[in-house]
């Protein structure tokens, strides 16, 4: 083996492992940031939960057990949070008489939440989390404290499914279909 082969095997086993490193951190990031189970959620401390509405009522987490719930963690400065509130009110009016409950838990202020629904109402119960509310959502799956962040809950208070990010009408109707 002569001197120049030796030095481009040496380079290329140096960019190997440099791409390899570059891969598993990738790797890690993404698993750090995907939200993670929680063990028995059934028995989970969001249902002794209570939150407050705009309208200042109160708003126990306890009320929802016992069916399908959507929690869905939003703030109004959130453009992804504000575009998939109008999709959650639809799906919440066709699905509400078959049990379906969807609740959207605002970290934010709530001066600001008044306004926002003032200009844009919705069906479905609205609770104040403020800056709690991360608090819950990393309770719940969402490590990275981003938003939006949806946790489906079936019917026992399991959870089925979290997601981080924008929600689809795709998964309104894999969960619409599996929560029962």
């Amino acid at each position: 083996m002569n001197h120049q082969s030796s030095g481009a095997s040496r380079r290329n086993v140096i960019l190997g492992a440099g791409a390899a490193a570059a891969v598993a951190g990738m790797g890690l990031a993404l698993w750090r940031l995907e939200p993670k189970a929680v063990a028995d959620a059934s028995h989970h401390p969001v249902w002794s939960e209570q939150f407050e509405t705009p309208s200042g009522e109160g708003l126990r987490m306890s009320a929802f057990r016992g069916k399908p719930l959507l929690l869905n963690f939003w703030a109004t400065w959130c453009p992804p949070c504000v575009d998939e509130l109008p999709m959650l009110d639809a799906f919440w009016r066709e699905h509400a008489p078959n049990g379906h409950q969807v609740l959207a838990l605002a970290i934010d202020q709530p001066s600001a939440v008044r306004r926002f629904l003032g200009r844009q109402p919705l069906g479905f119960p609205v609770g104040m989390a403020g800056l709690a509310g991360t608090e819950l959502a990393k309770t719940l799956g969402n490590a990275a404290g981003g938003l939006p962040f949806t946790v489906f809950f079936k019917a026992d208070g399991s959870i089925w499914r979290q997601k981080m990010g924008q929600l689809t009408k795709d998964d309104l109707l894999q969960w619409g279909a599996a929560a029962g």
